[in-house]
């Protein structure tokens, strides 16, 4: 059997995470967007180097590090420099990924956690979309009281994303996450015994 190209998505706070962790336990590669996004920006790296140019140094920490925040501050108020971000990363992301995939046994499942994949455009890339789902209220109450953030900073991040309409338009599957992380679960489990 052919590798199976699974593309994960849903808004922040939706549970992503939790359901690739899930399916990874159950066999899954996983390519994780946010995680290469971090490796492509690593002191040192290309990614820095390019993002310091466009932004300037005060998006770095004293150690040499990106400031995450700080630049999370420029972007998600301003939608231009946000394209200029992701004009950096994505193709750094890609590459990595595509080193990732070719490394993938032959008969994998590779699930790829993607959070902009409605944003960008990537159905296409994939065998499978799957969009974790919640109410937007579920969402930002999540936020709030798991990741501690402002209730108005959540709305802003939330809004700098795909709306779920947009999400739900391209789902080849949609996991629904309003319930427990017991109902969650079981809708994993019968996820990946399609697959």
């Amino acid at each position: 059997m052919p590798r199976v190209r699974v593309g994960l998505t849903g808004g922040i706070g939706m549970g992503k995470s939790e359901v690739s962790r899930r399916l990874v336990g159950h066999g899954a590669v996983l390519i994780d967007s946010d995680a290469l996004a971090r490796e492509v920006v690593e002191p040192g790296t290309p990614g820095l180097a390019a993002i310091v140019e466009e932004f300037g140094e005060g998006v770095l920490r004293p150690d040499g590090a990106l400031d995450r925040e700080a630049l999370g501050a420029i972007v998600f108020a301003d939608a231009a420099k946000l394209k200029a971000l992701n004009a950096i990363t994505h193709p750094l992301i890609g590459a990595r990924g595509q080193e990732l995939l070719e490394a993938a046994p032959d008969d994998a499942v590779v699930v790829y956690d993607v959070p902009l994949l409605a944003e960008n455009g990537l159905k296409p890339l994939y065998d499978l979309v799957v969009v974790v789902d919640a109410p937007v209220e579920v969402q930002i109450e999540r936020l709030t009281s798991q990741r501690g953030m402002a209730e108005e900073a959540a709305r802003a991040r939330i809004a700098a994303q795909a709306t779920r309409e947009q999400r739900l338009a391209i789902a080849d599957r949609v996991i629904d996450n309003s319930g427990t992380l017991a109902e969650l679960h079981a809708r994993v489990d019968e996820l990946w015994a399609s697959l």
